[in-house]
């Protein structure tokens, strides 16, 4: 039995110090085992996890050790494969099948904890691509599997100073072409897609999906963005699809969470051309993006915290912007379509969102977004507001049900137009 570390803890321990990879090496290491059998691995005290093909959890670390196999395609899309683990299959056979060369070396488990100064496995030349800033396909075998193309877009966006090779990209598009990606079941693509919105360029996903003509098959609602043009007073850089990946970008600059960031995606679909028979044309682009948004993340499974937040953001990101030229009453309208009262810290995100939107534009990204700390304040004011009390005394005044509501909604409004009134009106930025 030969056991050996693989994959994404190599290729990361070899890039460092130069990575700024967001997932560090060592909560990610992959093991293969050769010649051994199941029977062997048990013996050994290692848990069967596996229920594709032969994979264990060892006894103490709790790390996953598979053994080494060779897959066949057998049906098209992720699912269509068999897996074959013996004891005569190599390491060379194992690593044959990985996606990526820079993903496809290994090391001897004796020198795992410092790969550097180790003898590297590399059969495919991934240290050249590694040298080089090259993300290139290991064999022919990466168009059986259209996981494989979110998994290279993703890499893009975490490591965006590499290329795509110009094979794997003519391969790629090849796959799309035949069909592969429409076999995508909806929770890979969603896991994929949510893991490169958080890497460090969220954009260099988009950029490899769209060149190839992935996005077009599963985000045609995204892919329709490039080539709409936009206002050039408010938007210098025009194109729509250019503004999205730039506030993807700062998304990601900000830090802002995984609900965030799918919101800043998916905040101006509306923009993109939709055929009048799918949606009125006579509605506000905000109407249309969110219409758009409910189909996608349908689509997608897109989990509700996700998706719950892009709604906001996508119906009420222009009032924001414009939100220093409210009055009161029409601050506190504001508040309350966005749920601020009951969800004041996801209105936080929004905000952020907005924030991202803002400041992704042409010789906007390091101005000021005033419409944050204002909104923020609005809300910190008329949440100070006692609804108990006010509903007590409209109770008391005989008020029932929407009575209530509504003197609540005018203490707010009250409360926030005399902090106002004492403060000098901020001059509007967007």
């Amino acid at each position: 039995m030969e056991i050996y570390l693989v994959g994404g803890a190599v290729r990361d321990a070899l890039m460092s110090p130069r990575t700024t990879a967001s997932e560090p090496s060592h909560v990610d290491r992959d093991w293969v085992v050769v010649d051994a059998t199941p029977e062997a691995m048990v013996q050994q005290g290692f848990l069967p996890v596996g229920r594709d093909f032969p994979v264990f959890l060892h006894p103490q670390t709790r790390e996953e050790y598979a053994l080494a196999r060779t897959e066949r395609k057998t049906a098209p899309g992720y699912h269509g494969f068999a897996f074959h683990a013996a004891p005569g299959v190599t390491l060379e056979d194992d690593l044959a099948r990985r996606d990526l060369t820079i993903n496809a070396m290994a090391v001897a488990e004796a020198d795992a904890d410092r790969p550097v100064s180790a003898t590297i496995i590399d059969p495919f030349g991934g240290q050249n691509d590694l040298r080089d800033r090259v993300l290139r396909h290991v064999t022919t075998a990466f168009g059986e599997d259209p996981v494989r193309i979110l998994r290279l877009a993703r890499f893009a966006a975490r490591f965006p100073d590499f290329t795509v090779a110009p094979e794997t990209m003519a391969l790629m598009r090849q796959m799309v072409d035949h069909g592969e990606v429409d076999h995508l079941v909806a929770e890979r693509v969603w896991q994929e897609l949510s893991r490169g919105l958080m890497e460090q360029r969220p954009s260099r996903m988009f950029e490899v999906l769209r060149e190839c003509g992935a996005l077009q098959r599963l985000l045609p609602e995204v892919a329709r963005l490039w080539g709409v043009p936009q206002r050039a007073d408010y938007h210098p850089e025009v194109d729509t699809g250019v503004h999205l990946m730039m506030v993807l970008d700062m998304s990601a600059r900000l830090g802002a969470n995984l609900p965030t960031r799918f919101a800043c995606l998916c905040h101006d679909l509306g923009k993109g051309t939709t055929p009048a028979d799918v949606l009125p044309r006579h509605i506000g682009h905000e109407e249309r993006s969110a219409h758009l948004l409910k189909d996608l993340s349908e689509r997608l499974r897109v989990p509700v915290e996700c998706r719950e937040l892009a709604d906001v953001v996508a119906r009420e990101h222009g009032h924001i912007h414009r939100s220093l030229d409210f009055h009161a009453a029409a601050l506190v309208r504001l508040l309350e379509r966005c749920d601020a009262f009951r969800k004041h810290t996801r209105f936080a995100d929004v905000l952020l969102a907005c924030e991202c939107d803002a400041r992704g534009r042409l010789g906007h990204e390091d101005k000021p977004y005033p419409q944050r700390d204002h909104l923020q304040h609005a809300l910190d004011v008329t949440r100070a507001v006692s609804t108990a009390s006010v509903a007590a005394q409209a109770m008391a005044a005989g008020a029932t049900g929407a009575d209530v509501g509504l003197r609540i909604h005018q203490a707010r409004v009250e409360a926030l137009a005399a902090r106002m009134q004492a403060q000098a009106p901020m001059p509007p930025t967007y």
